[in-house]
């Protein structure tokens, strides 16, 4: 299962690359605007900024636009400015006719907002890279957020869809482990979630023990 940190925070992706594990980057105009980027030269100096410290990882760079035209035309702006851009479009009527579009011209998309297999079904069909179903708000409202990647694995896995599931809106570190279970091919996560995957209280205790009877024994 491949690693994406959900943020526009240059330190936070750094982190989560020297940690070794980083294999993407999404963000949204809400998490730019938490880092204070506003105006658009400054987002789109930002998206190159967080390319050139993903490496060779993908990374999510989301369209403003509702109506198909300008789906399209920022997309290809989007696109355009590294080769690791995916273009995130949402999960409306447009956004659908945008992704097969885009998937006809070469352009790598991920559909977001996507709250059922329906939709997962439809963004798949069109042609979309990757789909980002958001569990952590299904579970907000007493859905089950787990189980629809369940259900979208079985569909896609039916039919052989290349796009990947990259589950989104991960709350903690254990959406992260029944993600992995479900057979998410991604999760997207902000970096807490991520470092909380190093925690077990039997680790703290058996390192403590390790290190408590290596003074021992070396006086």
């Amino acid at each position: 299962m491949k690693f994406f940190i959900d943020t526009a925070n240059l330190d936070q992706i750094k982190e989560a690359y020297d940690l070794g594990i980083l294999d993407g980057v999404t963000t949204n105009p809400s998490l730019m605007a938490k880092e204070g980027i506003t105006g658009k030269q400054n987002i789109l100096d930002h998206y190159v900024n967080i390319c050139n410290i993903a490496g060779t990882g993908d990374v999510s760079a989301e369209v403003i636009s509702t109506d198909f035209e300008g789906i399209i035309r920022e997309g290809h702006v989007l696109a355009e400015l590294h080769k690791n851009i995916v273009v995130k479009v949402p999960m409306i009527k447009s956004g659908v006719k945008a992704i097969k579009y885009f998937s006809e011209h070469g352009i790598r998309t991920n559909c977001t907002l996507i709250f059922s297999p329906g939709q997962a079904l439809l963004a798949a069909k069109a042609g979309a890279s990757y789909i980002s179903p958001f569990i952590g708000r299904l579970d907000d409202i007493h859905l089950d957020g787990i189980a629809l990647i369940e259900q979208i694995v079985k569909i896609f896995n039916n039919y052989d869809f290349r796009t990947e599931i990259l589950a989104a809106s991960i709350r903690n570190p254990l959406h992260i482990v029944k993600c992995a279970e479900a057979g998410a091919d991604v999760v997207t996560c902000p970096l807490p979630s991520i470092l909380g995957l190093l925690n077990h209280p039997l680790t703290d205790a058996g390192l403590a023990q390790f290190l408590a009877d290596h003074k021992k024994a070396n006086g």
